[in-house]
């Protein structure tokens, strides 16, 4: 059990040949200060951080700048190609991320829509190829589609990160059986990106069976991001254990819950 009660879940994340213990990955944007972007960090027990490339100061010239509050010791920071808009300006991102520091991990996103945050799907699947060529280990942020999901993995990618409902917009999960499909499409981890709003959405979308989730928004803008952090935590380590345990059957009629055989007449 861990110090908070709550038993440990029975298997790792497994991402580009590391293991991690939990399965929330969280983002480090939007938060009202630094110190509670570091505190709701280490309270969801979240071991990858993602970053945007193109919006922290990768020179960490103040102190105030975001990378100096994220211990690269602690967390796998992870640089994300947020605000991309082609596959070859993704990938130079990816490329400023590297030369930068950063491991050869990279959240990739390339956005085709710029009201919604819907992703290019063409110019992600291409770029997935090319930066796995030249040897990154890429976390495709993907439309819940099962053939472009299976595309992805088919250009190298290590996990498919499908979205719930549209970035930032707390919606929940709008399409259940799209990510069931995608479970179903490919062999590599599922990690649901976007669309999480609070502690019930991230169990219903554990309880599918996924591998993880990214989120960032939920946590940041609650009105306690240090409290939502924890109940985060809780849920994605509830809704794993719940599909670990697998859930009873759902009945049409009442059943009673102490068997008739042996009753006193």
């Amino acid at each position: 059990m861990g110090n908070d009660g709550v038993a440990h879940m029975a298997e790792t994340l497994r991402l580009g040949g590391r293991e991690f213990g939990s399965r929330l990955i969280l983002g480090s944007g939007k938060y009202p200060s630094n110190e509670i972007m570091r505190d709701a960090l280490e309270t969801s027990g979240a071991e990858i951080v993602t970053v945007a490339v193109r919006r922290v100061d990768l020179t960490r010239s103040t102190s105030e700048a975001l990378l100096n509050w994220i211990d690269p010791e602690r967390y796998l920071v992870l640089p994300n190609t947020a605000g991309a808009t082609t596959a070859a300006e993704a990938i130079r991102i990816a490329h400023l991320g590297r030369a930068a520091g950063f491991s050869e991990f990279v959240k990739l996103e390339v956005i085709g829509d710029e009201r919604t945050l819907y992703p290019d799907t063409a110019e992600l699947v291409e770029a997935t190829r090319e930066l796995v060529r030249e040897g990154f280990q890429v976390m495709p942020y993907t439309s819940d589609d099962p053939v472009v999901a299976r595309k992805l993995e088919d250009a190298g990618a290590i996990c498919v990160m499908p979205l719930a409902s549209p970035i930032g917009s707390g919606q929940g999960i709008l399409n259940p059986q799209n990510l069931l499909f995608i479970r179903e499409a490919v062999d590599v981890p599922v990690i649901v990106d976007a669309g999480v709003g609070t502690a019930s959405d991230a169990v219903l979308t554990m309880e599918l069976g996924v591998d993880g989730i990214l989120m960032n928004t939920a946590i940041a803008q609650a009105a306690d991001p240090v409290r939502m952090a924890r109940a985060m935590r809780l849920a994605v380590e509830a809704g794993r254990l719940a599909w670990e345990a697998g859930r009873m059957p759902k009945r049409p009629y009442a059943m009673p819950s102490s068997p008739r055989e042996g009753m006193l007449v």
